[in-house]
């Protein structure tokens, strides 16, 4: 578990001792501002984070409200123990057993919320005070998978440039450290989805039609633990494609949905 403090505003952050492939050093829980304070993303249902939690939040005078940027269980299983804890207590989503149900554009509390699906159709940003919790959409290292739900790898990059153009001066993500230089992650971020597009786009002009062809052509760097999320968003990637009419006859695609995401 690591606790550490946004410079210059009244932040913190609390890393869950969840690490893995997926969450690289551990989940991210925010707690923002106080009397009271706003959590977001209460992470993985582990006894010593939920405490650190909970004291963090008794020391800033109570719990105003939950706000999940999705609901993949490394960001959410915890909730119905901390609104246990701090009954009554809203819990604020874009979709589920929410107090609130979010959407693109509304205000929560110090919260602007800004819809940014692609890793998740749910997936929302909360941005206050020139903050931005990114959740999965924007990771403090490495990027993320995208899945393949109608429109999502066009939503993602849409989603993206809409938060570089809203300039925050720091990105709080669900993964990995605070990003200090927003404009060049996101930057970063646009570009590798569309440098994945142009190696997608020559492998398919070199012949390549199935799965492994494919990820070969333009995923050749990922490790292989991470080639469940490869594919994912390689079906994505793919979706892109036939939505602008730009996909071949006879491409294989991978399957979708798969059941190791409800744990990731």
């Amino acid at each position: 578990m690591l606790r550490r403090e946004l410079s210059g505003h009244d932040v913190v952050g609390i890393r869950a001792d969840n690490a893995g492939p997926f969450s690289l050093d551990g989940t991210n829980s925010w707690v923002v501002g106080r009397e009271p304070a706003f959590l977001i993303d209460p992470g993985p249902h582990l006894a010593e984070h939920l405490d650190a939690l909970s004291e963090e939040i008794d020391q800033r005078g109570g719990l105003g409200a939950i706000l999940l940027t999705h609901d993949h269980s490394d960001h959410s299983e915890s909730v119905p123990e901390m609104v246990l804890r701090f009954s009554p207590t809203p819990l604020a989503a874009a979709r589920g057993a929410a107090t609130t149900l979010l959407s693109d554009g509304d205000r929560y509390g110090p919260f602007e919320v800004m819809a940014l699906p692609g890793h998740a159709p749910d997936h929302l940003v909360f941005i206050a005070g020139g903050v931005a919790f990114t959740g999965d959409a924007v990771l403090g290292a490495g990027s993320v998978f995208i899945a393949p739900d109608p429109g999502s790898l066009r939503g993602y990059l849409a989603g993206l440039e809409r938060l570089r153009g809203r300039a925050p001066a720091v990105l709080a993500p669900g993964h990995g450290p605070e990003v200090t230089d927003p404009q060049a992650k996101l930057t970063e971020y646009i570009e590798h989805r569309l440098a994945r597009e142009r190696a997608l786009l020559a492998a398919l002009e070199a012949g390549g039609r199935t799965i492994d062809e494919l990820v070969s052509g333009a995923w050749s760097d990922a490790p292989a633990m991470l080639r469940p999320a490869v594919e994912l968003t390689l079906a994505a990637h793919l979706d892109k494609l036939d939505e602008e009419g730009r996909l071949p006859d006879g491409v294989e695609r991978p399957e979708w949905p798969v059941a190791w995401l409800d744990h990731a």
